[in-house]
């Protein structure tokens, strides 16, 4: 039985304290007025001569005579003002929600992985079933979390998503013809849907997984393979469903064929880096004694594979976009490229140009604290990558790393190890009676 050490309790304590207390920063200093937003701006933008500032009164002073045309850009100006209140606003939000979607998805994707397992009957992985248990395990704070965010969403408590916005909608025919589907009451159904789903999967199959190592046959195992099968039929209907509503509407214009897959590949290759650190880490406290380098090579195989299907999926997905050159297509990469260059093709380097350099070589998969450095790399790309994802569409050019964003990895990633590794201590981390244990436990090639 796996005892939760008092460093590492401790450690995701302060973790999670430190990264309330930025959170908190992160709120109290976000603009409540204009001014203040536009005073803001100025204190960032000093250093190019206040140029759009001066341009502005210059423009309005030669167009004094023309009442109607004024009129017209002081309500423009106004709308500019507001939408740069709504996006200093969004930020600690946004880092909120980037970190809390981030530590959810590599949970949902570690129960995507161990699903797939189960269905499969893998012979060499059961010996990992109960590091992919304690993973999933938060689900539940997680994706409560992430639906307490949504919910307050729609109670219009912040602007992450224009659409629930009732005058926005009134204005945009657009998004008029989208109402059937983006309304916040069939939202949040959905919401709840796909994470009623889930989790009632997660605690059902653990249960069967618990009650296999007491039974004297093999009925909790071949329920367990059935109810996988049919999980993975239900998941892959309502993973890309989720990425749709939770991500892709908040560019409620731009949509892609592929973006479900692409943010299945993100969390997938989340999830698999995640359990390899995660056994690493048993196994040099002394825990999960029949893992060998067999196992860890099979792991980093997923992440070096899992890395090029989604650097395949990226490629697809920007290729057509940008070949096309559709206005309401591309734009969606135009403001990625213009406003966000440096966690944009720092993401491509750190999810594709490392893991195919670093993780090619057989021998080095290996290697544990060699696997280690490549996970930490891969995750930190992956959160990139959400962060690529919400920030454009929720702050714009206003975005920057600082103590939200920090604030949000801190708490989030404290309160993820801290309710994996207690729930790791709940069960024995070797399973007893499932029918390939043996053959797990001597896995070589």
């Amino acid at each position: 039985m796996y005892t939760f050490s008092n460093r590492l309790r401790i450690g995701s304590f302060i973790a999670m304290a430190l990264g309330a207390i930025l959170l908190v920063i992160g709120f109290v200093s976000a603009p409540s007025t204009v001014e203040e937003a536009k005073a803001m701006v100025a204190v960032h933008e000093e250093g190019h001569g206040g140029g759009h500032a001066e341009a502005t009164v210059e423009s309005h002073g030669e167009e004094q005579g023309h009442g109607a045309q004024a009129s017209h850009e002081e309500g423009h100006d106004a709308s500019h003002d507001t939408h740069l209140l709504h996006q200093l606003q969004n930020r600690p939000w946004s880092a909120l929600y980037v970190a809390a979607f981030f530590f959810f998805m590599i949970s949902l994707g570690v129960l995507a992985f161990y699903a797939i397992q189960r269905a499969a009957q893998a012979g060499w992985s059961p010996i990992l079933f109960r590091v992919m248990e304690g993973i999933t395990g938060y689900l539940v704070p997680g994706g409560i979390i992430v639906f307490v965010i949504l919910v307050l969403s729609s109670l219009h408590i912040n602007h992450l998503f224009v659409w629930m916005d009732a005058d926005t909608v009134a204005h945009d025919e657009l998004l008029q013809g989208k109402s059937g589907y983006l309304n916040t009451t069939f939202f949040l159904v959905r919401a709840a849907l796909f994470l009623g789903g889930w989790i009632f999967y997660r605690e059902y199959s653990r249960k069967l997984s618990l009650a296999q190592d007491a039974s004297d046959d093999n009925s909790n195992f071949v329920k367990n393979f059935r109810w996988s099968a049919g999980f993975l039929v239900f998941y892959l209907v309502t993973e890309s469903m989720m990425s749709w509503d939770w991500i892709m509407s908040l560019d409620p214009h731009w949509f892609s064929t592929l973006f479900g897959w692409y943010v299945f590949a993100s969390m997938f290759v989340s999830g698999i880096t995640v359990i390899a650190m995660v056994t690493i880490y048993l196994k040099s406290k002394g825990y999960l004694e029949n893992v060998n380098n067999s196992h860890i090579h099979d792991l980093a195989k997923f992440m070096f594979g899992i890395s090029i299907f989604w650097t395949y999926l990226w490629f697809s997905q920007f290729m057509l976009i940008w070949y096309a050159d559709i206005p309401e297509e591309v734009t969606y990469y135009i403001a990625r490229f213009q406003d966000y260059k440096l966690p944009f093709f720092g993401m491509l380097v750190m999810n594709f140009v490392f893991p195919l350099l670093v993780l090619m070589n057989s021998d080095y998969k290996r290697v544990n604290w060699f696997v280690v450095m490549a996970g930490i790399v891969v995750l930190a790309g992956h959160y990139l990558d959400i962060f690529n994802m919400v920030m454009p569409a929720t702050v714009g050019d206003q975005w920057y790393i600082g103590l939200p964003e920090i604030g949000g990895v801190l708490f989030f990633g404290g309160l993820f190890v801290f309710w994996v590794f207690t729930t790791l201590t709940k069960a024995p981390l070797q399973p007893k009676r499932n029918p390939f244990i043996e053959e797990s436990k001597h896995f070589h090639y």
